[in-house]
């Protein structure tokens, strides 16, 4: 259940003032049609996480323990740092499947706007972090949806009263928590050493 919670809160809060937030409250104020673009965040996200997890799984099989528990403890602290910058959207993600429908604009928009973002990078690390692959890739998508789910039904009317920059802190220490759990995982393996 670890798997699916940790995950889940993590990427939420993470998530709040993120540019995809930004870009489905853009795609919202654009199609006024707000169930084609949940299910295209849906599609994309499950996409985006599940190449991320393969890619965290992955990770967690080539390395030992302690070098994988030392190098989350670092990629966590970085993405604890990472999340105290506000993000901006570029027009040209904001403008990436135009021609199409609600549901297919938002599903491109979606999936590149993740590429190299800090939840993608999160979904990495949590995948190789958690043995359950299916949980976590459920988890970080349910955290996607409980950002920006309000955000397409309440457009601008949530994202205006949101205390943007004490959520952004409670990430950065949600994420300062994991790198800490990881140090302390590395050294009770093993040490400094590999």
């Amino acid at each position: 259940m670890e798997s699916l919670l940790v995950p889940t809160f993590i990427v939420a809060l993470a998530e709040i003032g993120d540019k995809t937030q930004l870009l489905a409250l853009l795609l919202a104020a654009r199609y006024r049609r707000p169930w084609p673009i949940i299910w295209g965040i849906v599609v994309a996200t499950l996409a985006n996480h599940f190449a991320a997890a393969a890619v965290g799984s992955w990770v967690a099989s080539a390395l030992s323990q302690v070098t994988l528990s030392w190098l989350l403890a670092a990629a966590f602290l970085a993405v604890a740092g990472w999340t105290l910058i506000p993000d901006k959207l570029e027009e040209d993600e904001a403008a990436r499947g135009r021609r199409f429908g609600p549901f297919i604009a938002t599903l491109i928009a979606f999936f590149l706007a993740e590429m190299g973002d800090k939840t993608q990078v999160a979904t990495v690390m949590l995948a190789a972090q958690y043995p359950d692959l299916v949980m976590v890739i459920l988890g970080t998508t349910l955290g996607m949806l409980l950002a920006n789910v309000p955000v397409v039904l309440a457009g601008n009317f949530a994202a205006d009263r949101l205390p943007l920059t004490l959520i952004r802190r409670v990430a950065a220490a949600g994420f300062v928590a994991l790198s800490l759990y990881a140090a302390y995982q590395a050294l009770k393996l093993g040490g400094l050493g590999a």
